[in-house]
């Protein structure tokens, strides 16, 4: 009987502790760093429309929503605890559902939760303690979850990192690093350098693999690569060029649709600690850094389109590849 009254008590106070998250947005312009347990920012009104993204840093905390380029919205949430941490990389949205309850965990609610991986990680509204405390999930405020799931839309890409801006990153196996992990069709991560190209491949495109989707492109100036998933699936991958000394930097960028010339035009995300570019168009220079095989271009430009989004790194594919870590760029290139 006890402990049928403690679980009873337990779930009557769920819904209070998803509601002790703040009703209201902060002021826009607050530091995300200055936002406590629960708070968050919203006003899509700066980017009424266009692909979004949404980036969830671990080792900071928060989750960042942009919009065509612009960010939207930016909140504290609460991720996987120890045992149960949530996994890092590139993922795009599967299902989508407002009042989902767990597969896993006792019909737990997870209110407006869009999934990430089959095997149960998503983004939902949940309890924010001020530290790691899911069983995986990214929990985000219940007004925040609301919005978010108001606004984005099924294949939107999401990008989980562990890694802070302001560490040092060392060299290490991409398996371990954020934004560079594809996903397999049970969620799980894969290695990229699975299917590596061999050493007489230049490229290599198997576009069937994934007939439809969105795309993101991961450029790896370490290694000298560049990977492009559709769908969380890689359907390319090709050796490039990388000029001497050329520093991308941790940069990210989305696809803003061509010029009367048929160019690509590309904007700068405002990144945790890159938010000085934001909106920008990305500098030639680094185009022009990077070259790729005229047939690989052509074909990744052919898929290229809404909602690309590209991210760039100096960390590498292969084990022992020298770095700095993870970068976030994106470029027709």
């Amino acid at each position: 009987m006890r402990r049928l009254v403690i679980t009873a008590l337990l779930l009557a106070a769920a819904p209070a502790l998803i509601a002790a998250s703040a009703l209201k947005s902060s002021p826009f312009d607050t530091p995300v760093s200055a936002l406590k347990p629960g708070e968050w920012i919203w006003d899509d009104r700066v980017a009424p429309a266009g692909p979004m993204l949404v980036v969830v840093n671990l080792s900071t905390q928060r989750a960042y929503a942009y919009r065509n380029g612009v960010r939207i919205g930016a909140t504290t949430i609460s991720s996987g605890k120890p045992g149960k941490t949530t996994p890092t990389g590139v993922f795009t949205i599967l299902q989508k559902n407002k009042d989902h309850k767990s597969n896993l965990y006792n019909s737990a609610p997870m209110p407006y939760m869009q999934r990430l991986t089959w095997d149960g990680i998503a983004l939902h509204a949940g309890n924010l303690p001020g530290y790691p405390a899911s069983h995986g999930c990214v929990r985000l405020p219940y007004e925040f979850s609301k919005l978010l799931f108001s606004t984005s839309s099924m294949g939107m890409t999401v990008v989980v990192t562990d890694k802070s801006d302001k560490t040092p990153i060392e060299p290490e196996m991409v398996t371990d690093n954020a934004m560079l992990a594809p996903m397999t069709a049970k969620g799980a991560a894969a290695d990229p350098r699975t299917n590596a190209l061999t050493g007489d491949e230049v490229s290599r495109w198997e576009p069937n693999k994934a007939p439809e989707g969105p795309v993101t492109i991961i450029v790896s100036t370490g290694s000298k690569r560049i990977l492009v998933y559709r769908n969380g699936v890689i359907i390319g991958r090709s050796r490039i060029g990388v000029a001497d000394g050329f520093d991308i930097g941790t940069r990210a960028a989305q696809f803003a649709g061509r010029d009367a010339n048929g160019q690509a035009k590309w904007v700068y995300l405002g990144l945790p600690g890159y938010e000085a570019r934001k909106g920008q168009n990305v500098e030639k220079d680094a185009i022009n850094s990077v070259t790729i095989p005229p047939q690989f271009y052509a074909q990744m430009r052919s898929v290229v389109g809404e909602g690309t989004t590209l991210l760039a790194t100096d960390g590498g594919f292969a084990e022992g590849t020298t770095g700095k870590g993870l970068t976030v760029l994106a470029s027709d290139r």
